[in-house]
């Protein structure tokens, strides 16, 4: 996978982090892998279309996955329920969107489908790609990573 197209994502979700929850991230691990990618219990898949082919997936713990929704919401959730779902679905959204308009300005015209959200820690997702990039981040109320599983050339 070119290098190029990890930095857009990651800016994005640093930018999304920062404006929707008043959080910071940092890296903790970048490494590439050719294995199945096994997610947490919330993940959000994210396809891309277009100059740049491929799957991006946000994986959340349970945890960090009702803190941000309730950072969001401003309500307590206790259990990942339909609501829980369709706000990190549209948070992924939002990045994902982000990302692309980054892509934009390296000259590459890029879409994003609707989301998808997969439950259940542990599972394995196929992203049709031989190899994929995954981004572990840490933040104060607990990490999530971030598997990019992209194709395109950067100009």
């Amino acid at each position: 996978m070119n290098p190029e197209l990890i930095n857009p994502f990651l800016q994005a979700t640093y930018d999304v982090c920062k404006q929707m929850f008043n959080i910071e991230i940092e890296s903790r691990e970048i490494k590439k892998t050719e294995e199945l990618y096994v997610g947490k219990e919330l993940n959000v898949l994210i396809s891309i279309i277009g100059d740049v082919l491929g799957s991006v997936t946000y994986s959340f713990p349970k945890e960090t996955a009702l803190e941000l929704v309730n950072l969001l919401s401003g309500m307590n959730m206790q259990e990942i329920d339909i609501f829980v779902t369709s706000a990190l679905g549209e948070v992924g959204n939002i990045i994902s969107g982000n990302a692309v308009s980054y892509l934009a300005k390296m000259n590459q015209k890029c879409d994003i489908a609707p989301p998808q959200v997969i439950l259940g820690e542990n599972r394995s997702i196929s992203l049709a790609n031989k190899e994929s990039i995954v981004i572990t981040l840490q933040t104060k109320i607990g990490e999530f990573t971030i598997n990019l599983a992209l194709k395109g050339n950067i100009i």
